[in-house]
């Protein structure tokens, strides 16, 4: 994949995502929110294969930015992990995506269970060198899907947790070589805060 493609998919992305935040149907009375997060990603090609029992649950930090109404709402997420693909003898790894969602679930009192979905940006990268002289990355269009729950624990601040799995639209490739109808998918497991302003 050339440089000039790689950022034509990026730019196409970011305009995914925010068409997606700005022409989602939201409710009338809906409050915006940033839910910084932390968690783990696992199955698929993570470097932990379930999501219990697993001895390589590399960390996965992230934000989101969004607004959230009584049904409906829409957010823009970016999340990033360090050895994804697990440890590598003189190998390091680490996946990136940005993804615009779109989330349904009622408000029940301080309780909002909500299921998502969305398209988006996802990008791993794998260096074989310490000096990383030996590099493989993969830039790709992908889509998640998931689901979760927010307690709100006041007026403006809750507890969220949710479970998403995310998957690649186009085949991965290691130094070039495609892997051939191997695209990329993992779950996630995390749980952050949520500030409602």
């Amino acid at each position: 994949m050339t440089k000039a493609t790689a950022v034509r998919q990026l730019l196409r992305t970011l305009a995914v995502a925010l068409l997606v935040l700005v022409i989602a149907p939201c409710a009338a009375h809906a409050q915006g929110f940033v839910s910084p997060f932390i968690g783990y990603d696992f199955g698929g090609d993570s470097g932990c294969p379930e999501i219990t029992g697993c001895q390589e649950k590399n960390l996965n930090v992230g934000v989101a930015v969004g607004s959230l109404g009584t049904v409906t709402g829409t957010e823009l997420e970016f999340a990033y992990a360090r050895n994804f693909f697990g440890d590598i003898p003189k190998a390091s790894s680490s996946v990136l995506t940005l993804m615009g969602n779109v989330m349904v679930g009622p408000r029940f009192g301080p309780a909002q269970p909500y299921g998502l979905i969305g398209l988006g940006f996802i990008k791993t990268r794998v260096d074989f060198s310490a000096a990383g002289l030996l590099e493989s990355s993969n830039r790709h269009f992908g889509w998640d899907i998931g689901g979760g729950l927010i307690v709100f624990l006041g007026r403006n601040v809750g507890l969220r947790g949710d479970i998403r799995y995310f998957h690649s639209f186009q085949d991965l490739d290691i130094l070039g070589i495609s892997l051939g109808e191997t695209k990329l998918d993992f779950g996630r497991a995390a749980a952050g805060l949520v500030f409602r302003f």
